[in-house]
């Protein structure tokens, strides 16, 4: 093989890459990734469903535990 065709060779490469490039980022890039990891932890998770009335009592007790401040002690 002449230098003329590895040179050709290497120009088909470049453009064919070049012109892939868009969906080879698509599929192997940093944002694919992302999405990957998160649709793994995504299958992971389930719907816990509650009675509204729990969810209700709940959200008083944790409100009641909350610290308050006093009038007296605001300076």
């Amino acid at each position: 093989m002449s230098w003329l065709y590895i040179a050709l060779l290497a120009l088909a490469v470049a453009v064919f890459i070049g012109a892939e490039w868009p969906r080879l980022e698509q599929r192997l890039g940093g944002d694919a990734r992302r999405r990957r990891e998160r649709a793994k932890r995504r299958s992971t998770l389930r719907l816990v469903e509650n009675d509204a009335d729990d969810f209700a009592a709940s959200v008083e007790r944790d409100l009641a535990s909350l610290p308050t401040i006093e009038d007296g002690e605001r300076r």
